[in-house]
């Protein structure tokens, strides 16, 4: 099942929801767990991704990219 990460735009808590698909498709949009705000929007964070390397193997990148600021 999914994990979609959102954000409370009341008292800024950062969580996550376990849904289906069916569930995602039909408009979720869980209340906060800290504040109970209904004021609650999803969270697309930083991603982690894995790139092929040129000599066959893997490497782990941070989703840091050229000029994005990160060092």
């Amino acid at each position: 099942m999914p994990i979609y990460e959102y954000v409370c735009t009341e008292c800024k808590n950062r969580f996550e929801v376990s849904a289906t698909l069916a569930e995602k498709e039909k408009g979720l949009k869980p209340d906060c767990p800290r504040c109970g705000s209904k004021n609650t929007v999803r969270f697309f964070g930083g991603l982690n991704f894995i790139s092929r390397s040129g000599g066959g193997g893997f490497n782990m990148g941070s989703g840091c990219g050229p000029g994005c600021g990160c060092s």
